[in-house]
């Protein structure tokens, strides 16, 4: 087996511990800045199967370029940062529901109907990655492919719309899982962010994994329930300061190996 199947496997079977271990807070989260910081915690929803954004290190912790945001706004806020383990389908409900107070997320008209999103802090796509010897330079090109997407995740709502006839969509709780389907050959296929196939290729050289279809770009913001004017503007300054206190450029160079590159504003 190789290190790359060890590498991703550990990462399913981590995600698999922690939904049957932790227990999402019923009706625990706060409305504003001065309620997080009486509480003395911000929960965060997260999912960690989508490296190098959000991954489980070898202490069983959550570590990547949204942990360490995370951590980063709790310090800020002077609290403690509490993760929330969440999936692309249930993590907009986690929210809704006030399990959470907020969680990471690709920025969409679609999900602005439920959510509020803050400044973007991050930038990348939701992309199809496959060996070089697959043949797929366009959407037609699917029809007669499996492809494992994480459901509820941006590949699931682009294909959803858009896959051609005779597509095989297999749809995974989670990115690892539909990766793992293509490192075992159950698909030929898998969504994923735009730097997978660098870590796949890093982890298991001469496979040659490449992105095969961009399908959307996506900036990442926090999501928060729709209404919440004190913790947005918040988040916000947050942002904004990091960006321009450099903070956020040395984790995107940590973690992308990338400068962090412009983000818009709104």
């Amino acid at each position: 087996m190789s290190k790359l199947r060890h590498a991703w496997g550990a990462i399913v079977v981590a995600l698999a511990l922690a939904f049957a271990t932790v227990q999402a807070p019923q009706g625990a989260s706060a409305q504003t800045v001065d309620e997080i910081i009486k509480r003395g915690k911000a929960l965060m929803a997260l999912d960690t199967s989508n490296p190098p954004f959000s991954a489980t290190g070898k202490d069983g912790q959550p570590e990547g370029y949204e942990p360490d945001v995370s951590r980063l706004l709790a310090k800020y806020l002077g609290v403690e940062i509490e993760f929330v383990p969440a999936t692309p389908q249930n993590r907009i409900a986690y929210l809704l529901t006030s399990r959470v107070d907020m969680m990471m997320i690709g920025i969409t008209a679609e999900r602005a109907k439920q959510v509020w999103f803050s400044m973007p802090y991050a930038t990348d796509g939701a992309v199809l990655v496959g060996p070089a010897s697959l043949q797929v330079k366009t959407l037609a090109d699917l029809a007669g492919k499996r492809i494992g997407i994480p459901r509820g995740a941006m590949q699931d709502i682009v294909l959803s719309q858009t896959a051609p006839q005779g597509a095989n969509i297999m749809r995974f709780d989670n990115q690892a899982m539909g990766v793992q389907a293509l490192i075992s050959g159950q698909v030929d296929l898998a969504g994923t962010g735009m730097l997978a196939y660098q870590i796949l290729n890093r982890d298991d050289p001469g496979k040659n994994y490449e992105t095969k279809l961009i399908l959307r770009p996506l900036h990442f913001g926090i999501g928060i329930r729709r209404g919440n004017s004190d913790l947005l503007q918040w988040l916000n300054t947050f942002i904004y300061t990091i960006k321009n206190n450099g903070e956020l450029e040395a984790i995107s160079r940590k973690w992308r190996q990338l400068p962090l590159g412009d983000l818009p504003v709104f």
